[in-house]
């Protein structure tokens, strides 16, 4: 039944969206009419209705009605707009249409914050690189651009882009004080002053400070008792001079800290290996799993509840980031701007990968004794021209990027202890108790990894739009990228005891023949690794206005993401780019009278090749023929195997039914597949090659749901003004399940496992909220909200334990949460 209601919603969204000749975007509450938005799209200021790309809009007040805090939150919203939240909310990172970022890949997802490219940090995690904590309040809007933009932007991605818009400083005097509390002891205070110091020099200053429980519990009694929980500290400063009349120089300074718990893996399954198809490294550690397992059934575990093994685990994170922007008015049809930034971010962490508390864990991290996990500086620089013709009928823009990333100087790079199969007393002293099944075969081990990476990356652009008649417009641009990484790798493998350590072995490179010999300072296991490429995109376009109110668009935009490093991948250390061309259909249309709104319709069909896909393969151990030279891990890591089709169709609006209800809907279908690949490269000598999990022809990708359904109706009370202004919203969001993985396919299929936790659940969310500003007539606003208020349970990814640990663990969404916010206003 409700399957047919969900697909009712979304067919009858569709119909009646082509019926009114629809488009796709969030609009603005409380502020101009939806028609009157400006977005920085393609790099210019232009109303959003004038703009040929699929786009979603969030201004501040929506955002603040959402309660959207973090990245996983924003994807909530927003049609086409995914995350990979394997590793936690403040670790997400995007994914558009299909297109998704897995381990240590670059981004998918360009995310900017003030036209600057996010920091890039190399961990050995995936990370969004983009929007960390902190990055949520003070915005004047969140702009979501779907599919390869082809020519403006910094980062060559192939799923779209993000733009954080700040709120630059004002001519008034003012700003804002506000407080939240809610479930889970939520604690939340955000403050923000505009500082018109003189006319032409003003300040913006703001903090925000949130902390919040985690609402996954340990029943283990070894560290915390609460997972997943809130902890940052951010501040932002702006400085807009007018230095002359025609020069305008706008310095940002952004700072953000997070120190977490992390977040813990919930026990789905074990595998009872008593069924072809069962997997895990050995049967002891399938039956530890499977004692753990029945053993939180007889405990009565809730659904949040779980058990941690680590005594100590924690994520912290530090980014902060300037960013000056200058913008010369040469002349009435030149504009000439420069934007530079540099930032540093740096993570340390310690956790248990999966959630497992049996005498062998699976895989424990820590940071080195020197240094943590990532430590990256970046600088950037974009020059932008940008000019018209005397009649305005052609536009164009041209210019050159380079971006600049490496350990910041004296730190060296990261570093990382890790623990497999062991349970140690002193990790860094290498004392730790490892499974092993005779002198000659032991599974369990420390591993040392030190990475360092550089990028350089460089791009030359051009684009320019020409008006062929007052209604019709062709779009050209062209951009050439040059991209280049270079990984320094240095790894080895101590086999422990109980005493310290046993064995030094390099984990990729050939061992010395000195077992004894401490690798640790020698540098003997180093390897380095070069990938580097140079591609051309593009971006053709026609646009055509029947009418001030309707544009129709067609668009064809090659996207391309740079190859990457991970030298764990043993024999495939490196992969090659991507690239996907995308062919686009839309239109836009706002219309006025007693109905107001704005409708947008977009078709979209990507090619999509040289895919950079994710590969599972467990270790082979002594006791399986062939295997000479087992792996310490198995392989989690990435290859150019994949070639897919992804193609769909996006339409939002916004309908005014007179002044006092307004409804926003959002629909976007998907149909992302693999249609061709190759079988990835292993090692037998090193792994169960025959137990790999890759993408294969009619394989459905990762964060790719087939719906999503949003729906909101906010109502404003008919009050006289002197009351305040008191309105009411809800917010349903429908989405099918979707695949985090693919590593529990060959399992299920075989019968081993009770269901395919690679597959997240569809999930129906409904969030309400109440608004009344400026309480009867004071500068005081008072805001109550909820979110999942039907304690909907769901889970938004797995850990991927099941092909090494025989046992797999959940990565769960967020409960039922609700607060209440209360906001004084001062100025203007």
């Amino acid at each position: 039944m409700r399957s047919r209601i969900i697909k009712c919603l979304a067919l009858g969204a569709t119909a009646f969206t082509a019926l009114v000749a629809a488009p796709a975007i969030a609009q603005e509450a409380d502020s101009a009419d939806a028609a009157d938005i400006v977005v920085t799209a393609r790099r210019i200021e232009e109303k959003l209705q004038d703009v040929p790309i699929s786009i979603t809009v969030f201004n501040q007040d929506q955002l603040a009605a959402r309660n959207i805090v973090n990245s996983t939150d924003l994807a909530a919203y927003t049609p086409s707009l995914s995350v990979n939240g394997r590793y936690g909310p403040d670790k997400s990172s995007f994914a558009i249409r299909g297109f998704s970022q897995d381990l240590n890949t670059l981004p998918t997802v360009g995310v900017y914050f003030a036209d600057a490219v996010a920091p890039r940090l190399s961990s050995n995690i995936t990370s969004g690189n983009g929007a960390g904590v902190g990055s949520m309040f003070d915005l004047q809007n969140v702009q979501v651009l779907k599919g390869p933009q082809g020519t403006l932007f910094g980062r060559n991605t192939t799923g779209g882009a993000i733009l954080l818009v700040p709120q630059r400083p004002k001519d008034q005097l003012g700003g804002y004080v506000q407080g939240t509390i809610g479930s889970h002891d939520a604690r939340r205070v955000e403050a923000v002053a505009n500082l018109p110091l003189s006319d032409t020099f003003k300040v913006r200053l703001g903090i925000d400070r949130y902390s919040r429980d985690g609402y996954v519990l340990s029943r283990s009694g070894i560290g915390p008792k609460d997972f997943t929980n809130v902890n940052y500290f951010a501040a932002r400063l702006g400085i807009l001079a007018d230095l002359t009349p025609d020069l305008e120089n706008y310095a940002l300074f952004t700072y953000a800290r997070s120190d977490t718990n992390g977040s813990l893996g919930v026990m789905a399954f074990c595998n009872r290996g008593t069924v072809a198809g069962s997997t895990g490294s050995t049967a002891v550690t399938r039956a530890a799993l499977c004692t753990q397992y029945d053993r939180q059934i007889a405990g009565n575990y809730g659904y949040y509840e779980g058990e941690n093994n680590n005594p100590n685990p924690f994520v912290t994170s530090t980014t902060w980031q300037v960013i000056n922007t200058t913008t010369l008015r040469a002349s009435d049809s030149l504009t000439i701007k420069n934007i530079a930034s540099y930032g540093q971010s740096d993570e340390k962490y310690s956790f248990s990968l999966s959630g497992d508390n049996i005498p062998f864990p699976f895989v424990n991290t820590y940071p080195g004794p020197r240094k943590g996990q990532g430590d990256q500086w970046t600088f950037s620089e974009e020059l932008q021209f940008q000019g018209d013709s005397a009649d305005s009928r052609l536009t164009w823009q041209a210019g050159g990027y380079a971006e600049l990333s490496q350990p910041v100087r004296g730190q060296g790079g990261q570093e990382q202890y890790t623990a497999v199969f062991s349970t140690c007393t002193d990790v860094y002293a290498f004392k730790c108790n490892p499974l092993a099944f005779s002198p000659t075969i032991i599974i369990g081990s420390v591993s040392v990894a030190r990475n360092v990476y550089y990028y350089r990356n460089f791009g030359l652009y051009a684009q320019a739009t020409y008006k062929l008649t007052d209604q019709l417009s062709v779009t050209g641009g062209i951009r050439n990228t040059w991209d280049w990484q270079k990984e320094h790798a240095d790894n080895i493998r101590v086999t422990t005891s109980s005493a310290g350590p046993v064995r030094f072995a390099c984990s990729r490179a050939i061992t010395p023949a000195n077992p004894t010999a401490d690798l640790l300072t020698s540098n003997v296991c180093n390897r380095t690794f070069v990938e580097k490429s140079s591609e051309p995109t593009w971006l053709v376009g026609l646009d055509f206005k029947p009418s001030e109110d309707i544009l129709l668009y067609a668009k064809y935009a090659r996207g391309y993401r740079g190859g990457g490093i991970n030298e764990a991948n043993f024999g495939a250390e490196t992969w090659n780019p991507e690239r996907v061309d995308n062919f686009e259909l839309g239109i836009k249309a706002s219309f006025d009278g007693a109905i107001r709104g704005t409708f947008n319709l977009a078709g979209f069909y990507n090619d999509f090749s040289d895919q950079q896909a994710s590969v599972f393969i467990p270790q082979c151990t002594a006791a399986l023929a062939g295997c000479t030279n087992p792996a310490p891990t198995g392989i989690n890591g990435i290859q150019n195997i994949g070639k897919s089709k992804l193609k769909g169709i996006e339409a939002d609006g916004m309908i005014k039914l007179g002044d006092n209800l307004q409804l926003d809907f959002g629909y976007a279908y998907l149909d992302a597949k693999v249609i061709g690949g190759s079988v990835p490269f292993c090692d037998n000598s090193r792994f169960i090659c025959a137990q790999a999990s890759f993408l294969t022809s009619g394989t459905i990708l990762p964060f790719a749901p087939k719906n999503r359904v949003t729906l909101t109706g906010t109502y404003t009370l008919p009050l006289d003004e002197s009351l305040g202004k008191i309105s009411f919203g809800a917010t349903f969001t429908h989405t099918d399940k979707q695949f985090s993985s693919h590593s529990n396919d060959t399992a299920f299929a075989a019968g081993a496992i009770p269901f395919n936790a690679s597959i997240s659940p569809a999930t129906n969310l409904l969030n309400v909220s109440m608004n009344w500003k400026r309480i009867g007539g004071s500068p005081i606003d008072l805001a109550l909200y909820a979110t999942n208020v039907t304690k909907q349970k769901y889970y938004v990814a797995a850990t991927n334990g099941l092909t090494t640990t025989g046992g797999e663990f959940l990565m769960l969404g967020e409960p039922r949460m609700y607060g209440m916010r209360l906001k004084f206003n001062f100025g203007d």
